[in-house]
């Protein structure tokens, strides 16, 4: 079905739409709306720096190699100096055990004894290991059991693993030298519901902040704001997802393309556009980064293809299995 189809019929269900449903919406955005203005954080005093990061993939769409299994999902292996952090468990498609995430780690050398902290960005399925833990308000890295050596996990709503110790992070939080959770930032979709994201800002020495985004739902705007007002460091690097669908989903739901209309705080009639893109961008540019890396899990290709041309050489794709670096001057 056509895009431009497909909104016209979707527009013209609005007479039928439960008014539970858009009222849910409509009183969602307005809580939105008043938590973001209200949340007003001090400068980070002492959240330190690294002098070496690296961020690989571990799920998400395309890969660097046919060894590698691609799915709509993110989880990323994030190493800040003696740091190792899991970023997201994936979607797990089919709830297969080994899931695709621990067949890649397997083929990436990647044991679960490295990895010191969880951190969940949202609690959406792609995110969270599937559709029945986003519904329990669980997480797992797998369908079968997984020794998570009860790991602290830093979450941003009431999610559990019964093999993790949880913390909900509820502000902007030092969780390592260096490495801190922005806090959440709501948004409230149309289908989705109330969203918390946290997203992780690392201060790398000598460059600057390195944001590390799961979906993107807060808008990317939002979140280069909540890293202003938390930190004095320049941002150099924006990597993850972003959620711009535009030409293309890469899921379906009821034979929708999913991503392009249950995951975006607009109306569903009304998805994601070149425009709201462009202006993201633009958001970006001024602030001059040195590295973007744009997930695929949650764009088009015509969204990366955006980003990749305007940032030019200090865009990286982001590929399952390929490491994004970066070191203070002197490391």
């Amino acid at each position: 079905m056509k895009k431009s189809t497909l909104a016209a019929v979707l527009a013209g269900g609005l007479a039928v739409l439960p008014a539970a449903a858009a009222t849910r919406f409509v009183l969602g955005r307005r809580r939105a709306e008043q938590v973001w203005a209200s949340s007003h954080y001090p400068k980070f005093q002492d959240v330190g720096t690294v002098q070496r990061l690296s961020v690989l993939p571990l799920i998400d769409w395309y890969t660097a190699s046919d060894e590698l299994t691609g799915e709509p999902g993110v989880s990323y292996l994030i190493r800040a100096d003696d740091v190792t952090i899991l970023f997201d468990v994936g979607l797990n498609v089919g709830q297969q055990h080994p899931s695709n995430l621990l067949r890649n780690m397997e083929a990436l050398g990647v044991s679960w004894d490295e990895i010191d902290a969880l951190v969940i960005s949202h609690p959406h399925l792609d995110h969270l290991g599937g559709m029945n833990h986003a519904q329990a308000g669980t997480f797992a890295p797998s369908a079968g059991f997984v020794d998570l050596h009860q790991m602290p996990a830093f979450v941003p709503a009431d999610l559990t693993n019964p093999q993790t110790v949880s913390t909900v992070v509820t502000e902007p939080t030092v969780l390592f030298p260096g490495v801190a959770s922005m806090g959440p930032i709501p948004r409230q979709l149309f289908f989705l519901g109330w969203t918390p994201e946290q997203s992780l800002a690392i201060n790398v020495e000598g460059k600057g902040l390195v944001l590390i985004i799961g979906c993107g739902h807060p808008t990317l705007q939002r979140i280069i704001d909540r890293a202003e007002m938390l930190f004095d460091e320049p941002i150099y690097g924006v990597i993850g997802g972003l959620h711009y669908p535009v030409t293309a989903s890469r899921s379906e739901r009821w034979g929708l393309p999913a991503q392009m209309f249950f995951g975006t705080g607009k109306w569903p009639w009304d998805p994601v556009n070149e425009k709201d893109v462009n202006e993201a961008i633009a958001y970006l540019q001024a602030r001059h980064p040195k590295l973007v890396s744009l997930s695929p899990h949650d764009s088009c290709d015509w969204s990366l293809n955006a980003f990749r041309q305007a940032f030019g050489d200090a865009y990286q794709d982001l590929l399952v299995g390929q490491e994004i670096t970066v070191a203070a001057d002197d490391a």
